[in-house]
């Protein structure tokens, strides 16, 4: 028995995209560090909330590239002065992508009470009808 790649479906012309997507979303496998939540706002908008306690804005960086929402968090160096009798909170750096679908752009983050959201807007999609004229040969 072979196993055909998701692309490779005839149904599914033109979507080899998807299946890179698929593949890049599967080894992007993380600890679950940062947790973070994923919530609809509206019709088409969405916001997903890390939990970066511990973390400035500076340490922290926001990309898109490519379909790819990159958070990543880098603390400065720590406070050698500092004496920990028990050290508790997490301080380690992370990455932690999320794959956007077409349509959805970044509109903008906040970071508040330790908690970094980042909104989401889809843009409509827009219903159009298109007729296909037939040559004749």
């Amino acid at each position: 028995m072979t196993k055909h790649a998701l692309g490779a479906h005839p149904f599914l012309l033109g979507f080899d995209q998807l299946e890179r997507l698929v593949e890049r979303t599967a080894k992007s496998g993380n600890d679950g560090y940062p947790p973070y939540n994923i919530e609809q706002r509206g019709e088409h908008a969405y916001r997903i909330t890390l939990a970066v306690a511990g973390f400035r804005e500076a340490d922290l960086s926001i990309t898109v590239e490519d379909r790819q929402l990159m958070v990543r968090g880098r603390q400065s160096e720590p406070d050698e002065e500092r004496v920990y009798l028990h050290r508790g909170i997490a301080t380690r750096q992370f990455q932690r992508a999320f794959v956007l679908a077409d349509g959805v752009e970044v509109s903008g983050a906040t970071m508040e009470n330790g908690l970094l959201h980042i909104d989401l807007r889809r843009a409509p999609p827009e219903s159009t009808v298109r007729t296909i004229e037939i040559d004749r040969s």
